[in-house]
Parts: structure tokens; C-alpha cells; sequence
């Protein structure tokens, strides 16, 4: 009789969950997020580190300039704290969606990226030289880095669509390559040649480790770096930027080694265990925007050689998890798409880490979940979201050996 009470009474439950926002809110989380795998927590738990981490650098970094340019030392560090949760509560929705739903999505996904960057050189501003921004009711919005995460789900999902034809170019390495190419083109009409060069990372990289013809993909290559040399030698702050690295000790190269130096002096400064947290001298308006391209300094001044280490350890565990993720995937749209982000975050860490440490050139890309920048924060919060969405099919799929 009890029983039979109980099951009476849930219809008048579920009726007054539903009448209740609070009550739904609660029920969307105990349906999209109890008892998931630990990868899919351990995912999550780098992530909000890195994320936090990352406020409390932007917040040190960015407070000396913050307070002379806006007269509030919080200013920066206010809208990359918005930017969080907004990053944040979307990594969350797209965690809670359906692969298939998701998948159903990418043309459109991939249609809304190209149009925010074909508005670009027509509505676009400039900032620092390259026109890669739209300014949207005071908000500056960088389209290229939704371009990128719309450019990896479609290469998943033309590659999970036609993945017995790898080995035919016609069917998909010239297609892929003609969507990527085109992104690529955009990206130059701006100017805007460290964001090309992650592209291209991601681009080549997937297409190689989803198993297009080696050879072929290795001439293309060579055409791009070929093409990338020309658009250097026809830009003359390219070219100084270029001719200032190579030598950085003449007296023409101080403009263009100016954040290299002092980020180097930084680094030295701070040691093995650092100056100190907030006790950095070279934010003191001696980096330009030292909180976006060259957060990594500040954080080895004041942090130490051991506070670097630690950051570079916390982005390897990300990357392990997504590889992990990506192994576990049986669905080849997954797997592929989650390779995607793994070569993003994994290029454009190690690009940036290697500009502060002077083994590249300044190509002003930011260090994923950690620099100043919404866009970019945002557009990586939301990639790691997909990837979570498919460690959950991934938990809640009994079967394996079967390709959906």
C-alpha cells in the first residue's frame, strides 16, 4: 500500500519540480552531472584550476596598468572574471548536451564562425596592428577563436562521416584543406599571423593524426610555411620582428625585442622560487599588456622557476586528460574532434611559452585558460565542454567495440 502511495504521488512531485526554477535546476544537474567518470571530473577539476590560477595572474598582472589607463586596478581583472563564469556556465551547457545533438549542430556551428570573421574587414577594429576584433556594445570579440573550435567539430565531423576514404585526398584532405585554407585567409586579411600559425596546427595536425596520406600532407605543408615566409618578407614589421630575434643583441632590434627582453629579466628575476606573489617589478608598465602574451613572465617572477613548472605540469595533465578522453571515445566524430582540442591547447601553449622564452618570435598568442582575453578564454572553456559531453556518452555507454 505504502508503495503504491509513493508512486501515486510522484506525477504531483514532478509537476511541482517543474513549476519550480529551482527545483528544474537541480534536476538538470542531477541528470546531466551524478556519477560521472573520474575523467570526467579530473577534466574538470584542471580546468577550474588553471581557470582560477589564471584570475589570480591577470589580477597581479594587470593592476599597475589597469589603474593608470582606467583608474581602477580591478578593471581587467572584473571583465576576465565575468568572462570565467560566462566561459564557465557554457562549458557546462555544452557538457550537458547529446553527441548527437551536437553533431547535428557543426554546419551551423561552422556557418555563425565564418560570418563573424567575413564581418571582420568590413566592422572590424584594429588592436596593436592586426584587425582581428569586433567591438560588440563595448565588449571587443576576437571571431577567430570560435573559428577555431568551429573549424576542429567540422573537420570531426567530415572525417567521422567519410573515415574508411582517409586515404583518398580527393574525398577528404583536399576538401578539409579547402574549408582550413580559407579560415586561414581570413584570419591574414587582419593581419594577425600568430593566430594563422595556430590554425595551421590544428589543420595539419589533426589531418595527420586521423590518418591522411603522410606524403601529400607533408607537401602541403611545405607550400604553407612557404606561403607563411612570403607573407612574412612583404611585411616590414615582420621582417624587423624577425631580424630583431635572430639578433637581438644590435642596436636596431630593442623596439622589437622590447617584451622579449624584460621578459627574459623577469624570468631571471624571479629565481627559483620567485619574488613573490603580486611583488612583480616588470608589470610595472615595463611589458606592454604583459597580462595576455607574456602572463607566463610575471607568473616566473613572481612564482619562481617552481610556480612555472607547476603551470606547465597542470596544462600537460589537461592535455593527458583530453588524450585519455579521446582514447576512451568509440565515436570517430569524438575522437576526432577531441584531437582537435588537444592540438589546440597543446600548440598554443607551447607557442606561447616559447615566445616568453625567446625560442620563437613574438606572435601575440595567448596562454590557454591563464592570459587576459576573453575570447579566447571563452572559445577554449567551450572546447573542453564538447570534450566533456563525450566523456559522458563515453561513461554512459555500456558497449564498447561498437561504433556509433
Amino acid at each position: 500500500m505504502t508503495r503504491i502511495q509513493s508512486r501515486s504521488s510522484s506525477p504531483r512531485k514532478i509537476k511541482k519540480a517543474r513549476s519550480n526554477p529551482l527545483e528544474m535546476f537541480k534536476a538538470w544537474l542531477h541528470d546531466n552531472f551524478r556519477a560521472e567518470s573520474i575523467y570526467f571530473y579530473r577534466l574538470v577539476g584542471l580546468t577550474g584550476f588553471l581557470v582560477v590560477f589564471g584570475l589570480v595572474m591577470v589580477l597581479s598582472s594587470s593592476s599597475i596598468d589597469s589603474l593608470v589607463t582606467n583608474r581602477d586596478a580591478y578593471y581587467i581583472f572584473s571583465r576576465q572574471f565575468l568572462y570565467a563564469l560566462i566561459g564557465l556556465a557554457l562549458m557546462l551547457v555544452i557538457a550537458s548536451l547529446p553527441v548527437s545533438f551536437i553533431r547535428n549542430r557543426v554546419g551551423l556551428v561552422l556557418m555563425i564562425g565564418f560570418a563573424l570573421q567575413l564581418a571582420v574587414p568590413f566592422i572590424g577594429i584594429s588592436v596593436n596592428g592586426n584587425t582581428n576584433w569586433l567591438s560588440i556594445a563595448g565588449f571587443t570579440l576576437q571571431p577567430s577563436e570560435f573559428l577555431k573550435l568551429a573549424l576542429i567539430m567540422y573537420m570531426g565531423w567530415f572525417i567521422s562521416n567519410r573515415e574508411f576514404e582517409m586515404d583518398n585526398p580527393q574525398r577528404v584532405l583536399y576538401p578539409l584543406l579547402a574549408v582550413g585554407g580559407g579560415a586561414v585567409l581570413l584570419v591574414m586579411f587582419g593581419r594577425d599571423l600568430g593566430t594563422a600559425v595556430i590554425f595551421s596546427f590544428i589543420i595539419f595536425g589533426t589531418l595527420l593524426m586521423a590518418g591522411a596520406p603522410g606524403k601529400i600532407l607533408g607537401r602541403l605543408a611545405l607550400v604553407a610555411i612557404g606561403l607563411a615566409a612570403l607573407a612574412t618578407a612583404t611585411s616590414a614589421s615582420r621582417m624587423a620582428r624577425i631580424i630583431a630575434w635572430l639578433n637581438p643583441g644590435s642596436a636596431s632590434s630593442d623596439a622589437f625585442n622590447w617584451q622579449f627582453e624584460h621578459g627574459t629579466w623577469a624570468l631571471a628575476a624571479g629565481g627559483v622560487f620567485g619574488v613573490g606573489l603580486g611583488n612583480s617589478k616588470m608589470k610595472w608598465s615595463w611589458i606592454p599588456e604583459v597580462e595576455n602574451d607574456f602572463i607566463f613572465a610575471v607568473i616566473g617572477e613572481e612564482l619562481g622557476l617552481v610556480g612555472a613548472m607547476v603551470v606547465i605540469g597542470m596544462i600537460a595533465l589537461l592535455i593527458a586528460s583530453l588524450i585519455r578522453v579521446m582514447l576512451r571515445s568509440q565515436n570517430t566524430f569524438a575522437r576526432v574532434t577531441t584531437l582537435g582540442v588537444v592540438i589546440w591547447i597543446l600548440s598554443q601553449s607551447a607557442v606561447n611559452i616559447a615566445v616568453v622564452l625567446g625560442v620563437l618570435p613574438v606572435l601575440g598568442v595567448p596562454l590557454p585558460l591563464i592570459s587576459a582575453g576573453g575570447s579566447s578564454l571563452i572559445a577554449t572553456l567551450a572546447g573542453i565542454g564538447l570534450v566533456l559531453a563525450f566523456e559522458k556518452d563515453n561513461h554512459r555507454q555500456p558497449l564498447r567495440g561498437v561504433r556509433r
